[in-house]
């Protein structure tokens, strides 16, 4: 059988909506505490081993974590990562 390809619209849609769905799961105020302990790892990788653990400290911590990531939606990451981007 033929492989399906996908095009470049879905690829980005599937990628974007991978990155809302941390986010949204990071919110949840006790649920959310689990998720971002699976997700230090990553953070650490993009931010740095100071950076990416005060960042997933701050996510951690219930309702703080839920005021950083509804601000986040709109402006960016706060914490910026290790090339220096703000964003996803």
């Amino acid at each position: 059988m033929a492989a399906k390809k996908h095009g470049i619209k879905r690829k980005l849609l599937h990628a974007g909506g991978w990155q809302a769905a941390k986010r949204v799961a990071k919110m949840v105020p006790f649920g959310g505490t689990a998720i971002v302990v699976v997700l230090v790892g990553s953070d650490i990788r993009r931010k740095g081993v100071v950076n990416g653990l005060v960042n997933s400290g701050i996510d951690a911590i219930p309702f703080v974590g839920l005021a950083k990531n509804a601000v986040e939606l709109f402006t960016g990451d706060l914490i910026r990562d290790k090339n220096g981007k703000r964003g996803n």
